[in-house]
Protein backbone atom coordinates (compact mmCIF):
# COMPACT_ATOMS: atom_id res chain seq x y z
CA UNK A 1 0.00 0.00 0.00
CA UNK A 2 1.42 3.38 -1.00
CA UNK A 3 2.38 5.80 1.77
CA UNK A 4 0.42 9.07 1.85
CA UNK A 5 2.51 12.00 0.63
CA UNK A 6 3.36 15.01 2.77
CA UNK A 7 4.52 18.44 1.71
CA UNK A 8 7.65 20.17 2.99
CA UNK A 9 5.84 21.27 6.16
CA UNK A 10 4.72 17.74 7.00
CA UNK A 11 1.07 18.39 6.07
CA UNK A 12 -0.79 15.41 4.69
CA UNK A 13 -1.61 15.89 1.02
CA UNK A 14 -4.93 14.50 -0.25
CA UNK A 15 -3.33 12.44 -3.06
CA UNK A 16 -5.78 10.99 -5.63
CA UNK A 17 -5.02 7.26 -5.17
CA UNK A 18 -6.00 4.60 -7.69
CA UNK A 19 -9.40 3.20 -6.92
CA UNK A 20 -10.35 6.20 -4.78
CA UNK A 21 -14.07 6.88 -4.65
CA UNK A 22 -13.45 10.64 -4.30
CA UNK A 23 -13.99 12.79 -7.36
CA UNK A 24 -11.50 15.45 -8.41
CA UNK A 25 -13.87 18.13 -7.14
CA UNK A 26 -14.13 16.47 -3.73
CA UNK A 27 -10.35 16.13 -3.50
CA UNK A 28 -9.95 19.82 -4.31
CA UNK A 29 -12.46 20.71 -1.61
CA UNK A 30 -10.62 18.52 0.91
CA UNK A 31 -7.34 20.20 0.03
CA UNK A 32 -8.87 23.65 0.51
CA UNK A 33 -9.98 22.58 3.99
CA UNK A 34 -6.44 21.40 4.82
CA UNK A 35 -4.94 24.68 3.64
CA UNK A 36 -7.54 26.65 5.61
CA UNK A 37 -6.54 24.81 8.78
CA UNK A 38 -2.88 25.59 8.18
CA UNK A 39 -3.35 29.33 7.64
CA UNK A 40 -1.69 31.35 10.41
CA UNK A 41 -4.07 33.11 12.78
CA UNK A 42 -3.71 36.88 12.79
CA UNK A 43 -5.52 39.68 14.53
CA UNK A 44 -7.12 42.38 12.43
CA UNK A 45 -8.25 45.76 13.66
CA UNK A 46 -10.72 48.07 11.99
CA UNK A 47 -12.05 51.45 13.02
CA UNK A 48 -15.05 51.63 10.69
CA UNK A 49 -16.82 54.56 12.31
CA UNK A 50 -16.59 57.44 14.76
CA UNK A 51 -19.18 59.65 16.43
CA UNK A 52 -19.21 62.91 18.30
CA UNK A 53 -20.38 62.79 21.91
CA UNK A 54 -21.69 65.92 23.60
CA UNK A 55 -22.18 66.21 27.35
CA UNK A 56 -22.92 69.14 29.61
CA UNK A 57 -19.30 70.24 29.97
CA UNK A 58 -17.48 68.29 27.29
CA UNK A 59 -17.49 67.27 23.66
CA UNK A 60 -15.35 64.50 22.21
CA UNK A 61 -15.09 61.84 19.49
CA UNK A 62 -15.39 58.10 20.17
CA UNK A 63 -14.06 55.56 17.69
CA UNK A 64 -15.51 52.09 17.16
CA UNK A 65 -12.62 49.59 17.36
CA UNK A 66 -13.42 46.20 15.82
CA UNK A 67 -11.30 43.16 16.68
CA UNK A 68 -11.39 40.00 14.56
CA UNK A 69 -9.17 37.06 13.69
CA UNK A 70 -8.15 35.91 10.24
CA UNK A 71 -6.86 32.49 9.24
CA UNK A 72 -9.37 30.72 11.49
CA UNK A 73 -13.04 29.87 11.64
CA UNK A 74 -13.56 32.67 14.17
CA UNK A 75 -15.25 35.18 11.90
CA UNK A 76 -17.21 37.01 14.61
CA UNK A 77 -16.44 40.71 14.87
CA UNK A 78 -16.53 42.25 18.34
CA UNK A 79 -16.15 45.96 18.98
CA UNK A 80 -15.54 48.49 21.74
CA UNK A 81 -15.47 52.28 21.72
CA UNK A 82 -12.40 54.32 22.62
CA UNK A 83 -11.55 58.02 22.73
CA UNK A 84 -8.31 59.51 21.48
CA UNK A 85 -7.36 60.09 25.14
CA UNK A 86 -7.60 56.30 25.70
CA UNK A 87 -5.14 55.71 22.86
CA UNK A 88 -2.86 58.39 24.30
CA UNK A 89 -2.79 56.82 27.79
CA UNK A 90 -2.19 53.40 26.25
CA UNK A 91 0.72 54.71 24.17
CA UNK A 92 2.36 56.36 27.20
CA UNK A 93 2.13 53.10 29.18
CA UNK A 94 3.71 51.19 26.31
CA UNK A 95 6.52 53.74 26.02
CA UNK A 96 7.41 53.22 29.69
CA UNK A 97 8.25 49.59 28.90
CA UNK A 98 9.01 49.48 25.17
CA UNK A 99 10.45 52.87 24.20
CA UNK A 100 13.10 51.41 21.87
CA UNK A 101 10.70 49.02 20.13
CA UNK A 102 8.23 51.84 19.50
CA UNK A 103 10.66 54.33 17.99
CA UNK A 104 8.98 54.00 14.60
CA UNK A 105 5.42 53.38 15.83
CA UNK A 106 3.89 56.80 16.21
CA UNK A 107 0.53 57.69 17.63
CA UNK A 108 -1.32 60.32 15.56
CA UNK A 109 -0.70 63.74 17.05
CA UNK A 110 -3.22 65.50 19.25
CA UNK A 111 -5.18 68.13 17.30
CA UNK A 112 -5.44 71.60 18.78
CA UNK A 113 -8.14 72.79 16.38
CA UNK A 114 -10.58 71.23 13.94
CA UNK A 115 -11.12 68.11 16.07
CA UNK A 116 -14.75 67.76 15.03
CA UNK A 117 -14.68 68.44 11.31
CA UNK A 118 -15.49 65.32 9.25
CA UNK A 119 -12.18 65.43 7.34
CA UNK A 120 -10.13 65.44 10.57
CA UNK A 121 -12.17 62.63 12.10
CA UNK A 122 -11.80 60.52 8.95
CA UNK A 123 -8.05 61.11 8.80
CA UNK A 124 -7.56 60.26 12.46
CA UNK A 125 -9.80 57.19 12.22
CA UNK A 126 -7.57 55.71 9.52
CA UNK A 127 -4.38 56.75 11.33
CA UNK A 128 -5.50 55.06 14.57
CA UNK A 129 -6.39 51.91 12.66
CA UNK A 130 -2.89 51.87 11.16
CA UNK A 131 -1.41 52.49 14.61
CA UNK A 132 -3.11 49.39 16.05
CA UNK A 133 -1.91 47.29 13.12
CA UNK A 134 1.69 48.42 13.71
CA UNK A 135 1.43 47.66 17.43
CA UNK A 136 0.19 44.16 16.70
CA UNK A 137 3.04 43.66 14.21
CA UNK A 138 5.52 44.34 17.05
CA UNK A 139 6.01 40.98 18.76
CA UNK A 140 6.78 42.25 22.27
CA UNK A 141 3.67 44.44 22.20
CA UNK A 142 1.18 41.79 21.13
CA UNK A 143 2.56 39.47 23.83
CA UNK A 144 2.50 42.18 26.51
CA UNK A 145 -0.24 42.08 29.21
CA UNK A 146 -0.81 45.77 28.43
CA UNK A 147 -2.19 44.91 24.99
CA UNK A 148 -5.45 43.20 26.04
CA UNK A 149 -6.01 45.75 28.81
CA UNK A 150 -6.53 48.51 26.24
CA UNK A 151 -9.38 46.58 24.60
CA UNK A 152 -11.13 45.38 27.75
CA UNK A 153 -10.38 47.56 30.80
CA UNK A 154 -13.33 49.96 30.47
CA UNK A 155 -15.81 47.13 29.92
CA UNK A 156 -14.38 45.11 32.82
CA UNK A 157 -14.63 48.01 35.25
CA UNK A 158 -18.15 48.78 34.05
CA UNK A 159 -19.16 45.12 34.45
CA UNK A 160 -17.77 44.85 37.96
CA UNK A 161 -19.53 48.07 38.98
CA UNK A 162 -22.80 46.61 37.71
CA UNK A 163 -22.08 43.29 39.42
CA UNK A 164 -21.46 45.00 42.78
CA UNK A 165 -24.77 46.83 42.33
CA UNK A 166 -26.58 43.55 41.69
CA UNK A 167 -27.32 44.41 38.05
CA UNK A 168 -26.32 41.03 36.69
CA UNK A 169 -27.88 41.12 33.22
CA UNK A 170 -26.09 44.29 32.01
CA UNK A 171 -22.92 43.06 33.74
CA UNK A 172 -23.24 39.80 31.80
CA UNK A 173 -23.45 41.69 28.50
CA UNK A 174 -20.26 43.63 29.24
CA UNK A 175 -18.40 40.51 30.39
CA UNK A 176 -19.37 38.56 27.28
CA UNK A 177 -17.81 41.30 25.14
CA UNK A 178 -14.66 41.18 27.28
CA UNK A 179 -14.43 37.39 26.99
CA UNK A 180 -14.85 37.45 23.20
CA UNK A 181 -11.99 39.92 22.85
CA UNK A 182 -9.77 38.02 25.28
CA UNK A 183 -10.40 34.77 23.42
CA UNK A 184 -9.24 36.40 20.19
CA UNK A 185 -6.07 37.57 21.95
CA UNK A 186 -5.30 34.24 23.69
CA UNK A 187 -2.80 32.93 21.09
CA UNK A 188 -0.46 35.73 22.21
CA UNK A 189 -1.32 35.88 25.93
CA UNK A 190 -1.15 33.63 28.98
CA UNK A 191 -4.25 31.40 29.39
CA UNK A 192 -4.82 33.00 32.81
CA UNK A 193 -6.06 36.11 30.99
CA UNK A 194 -9.63 34.78 30.88
CA UNK A 195 -9.90 33.43 34.45
CA UNK A 196 -11.19 36.66 36.11
CA UNK A 197 -13.74 37.10 33.31
CA UNK A 198 -14.94 33.48 33.45
CA UNK A 199 -15.24 33.77 37.23
CA UNK A 200 -17.28 36.97 36.98
CA UNK A 201 -19.53 35.37 34.34
CA UNK A 202 -20.01 32.37 36.62
CA UNK A 203 -21.19 34.63 39.46
CA UNK A 204 -23.62 36.45 37.15
CA UNK A 205 -25.08 33.22 35.77
CA UNK A 206 -25.44 31.77 39.29
CA UNK A 207 -27.17 34.86 40.67
CA UNK A 208 -29.49 34.98 37.65
CA UNK A 209 -30.49 31.38 38.36
CA UNK A 210 -28.82 30.03 35.19
CA UNK A 211 -27.21 27.12 37.03
CA UNK A 212 -26.20 25.10 33.96
CA UNK A 213 -24.35 28.08 32.46
CA UNK A 214 -22.71 28.85 35.81
CA UNK A 215 -21.51 25.25 36.18
CA UNK A 216 -20.18 25.04 32.60
CA UNK A 217 -18.36 28.39 32.85
CA UNK A 218 -16.74 27.49 36.18
CA UNK A 219 -15.67 24.14 34.71
CA UNK A 220 -13.90 25.99 31.92
CA UNK A 221 -11.95 28.18 34.36
CA UNK A 222 -10.86 25.43 36.75
CA UNK A 223 -8.20 23.64 34.60
CA UNK A 224 -6.35 26.91 34.00
CA UNK A 225 -6.56 27.77 37.70
CA UNK A 226 -5.09 24.36 38.60
CA UNK A 227 -2.33 24.48 35.99
CA UNK A 228 -1.11 27.99 36.84
CA UNK A 229 -1.58 27.76 40.61
CA UNK A 230 -4.14 30.55 41.03
CA UNK A 231 -4.83 29.65 44.66
CA UNK A 232 -7.24 32.49 45.41
CA UNK A 233 -9.59 31.20 42.68
CA UNK A 234 -9.28 27.44 43.16
CA UNK A 235 -11.20 26.84 46.41
CA UNK A 236 -14.00 29.34 45.57
CA UNK A 237 -14.46 27.75 42.13
CA UNK A 238 -14.53 24.25 43.62
CA UNK A 239 -17.05 25.30 46.26
CA UNK A 240 -19.33 26.74 43.61
CA UNK A 241 -18.95 23.70 41.35
CA UNK A 242 -19.77 21.30 44.19
CA UNK A 243 -22.81 23.33 45.23
CA UNK A 244 -24.11 23.81 41.68
CA UNK A 245 -23.28 20.21 40.80
CA UNK A 246 -25.42 18.87 43.63
CA UNK A 247 -28.32 21.06 42.52
CA UNK A 248 -27.96 19.89 38.92
CA UNK A 249 -27.55 16.25 39.82
CA UNK A 250 -23.99 16.07 38.47
CA UNK A 251 -21.30 13.71 39.82
CA UNK A 252 -19.15 15.86 42.11
CA UNK A 253 -17.34 13.29 44.27
CA UNK A 254 -13.92 14.05 42.73
CA UNK A 255 -14.47 17.79 43.04
CA UNK A 256 -15.51 17.34 46.67
CA UNK A 257 -12.37 15.29 47.39
CA UNK A 258 -10.18 17.94 45.76
CA UNK A 259 -11.90 20.66 47.77
CA UNK A 260 -11.51 18.76 51.07
CA UNK A 261 -7.81 18.12 50.38
CA UNK A 262 -7.19 21.80 49.63
CA UNK A 263 -9.05 22.97 52.71
CA UNK A 264 -7.10 20.54 54.91
CA UNK A 265 -3.80 21.81 53.47
CA UNK A 266 -4.82 25.43 54.03
CA UNK A 267 -6.11 24.97 57.58
CA UNK A 268 -4.98 27.82 59.79
CA UNK A 269 -4.65 30.25 56.86
CA UNK A 270 -6.90 33.27 56.37
CA UNK A 271 -10.55 32.47 55.74
CA UNK A 272 -11.31 31.76 52.08
CA UNK A 273 -13.48 34.22 50.19
CA UNK A 274 -16.46 33.17 48.14
CA UNK A 275 -16.08 33.40 44.37
CA UNK A 276 -18.29 36.49 44.35
CA UNK A 277 -16.02 38.19 46.93
CA UNK A 278 -12.93 37.30 44.89
CA UNK A 279 -14.52 38.71 41.72
CA UNK A 280 -15.62 41.94 43.40
CA UNK A 281 -12.21 42.42 45.03
CA UNK A 282 -10.49 42.03 41.64
CA UNK A 283 -11.37 45.58 40.53
CA UNK A 284 -11.65 47.51 43.81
Amino acid sequence: MAEPQTDTEGVLNPEPLCGSSLTTKELQQNWRVVKQRERPVRLLFEIPSARIMEQALSKYVVYEVVVMRSGSFDSRRVSVERRYSDFLRFHHKLLEEFSEELEEVLLPRKLLTGNFCPESIQERRLALQDYLAKLYATRCIRHSPLFPVFFTEHEQKRAHGLLRAGQFEPALEQLQTVLEIQEKLLPWQRPTLIVPTLSALTVCYRDLGELEQAFTTAQRALPVVRRYGLKHYRVPLLELLVDQGYQLGRPVAQLQDELSTLKDSERGEAACRSLKEVVIHEFI
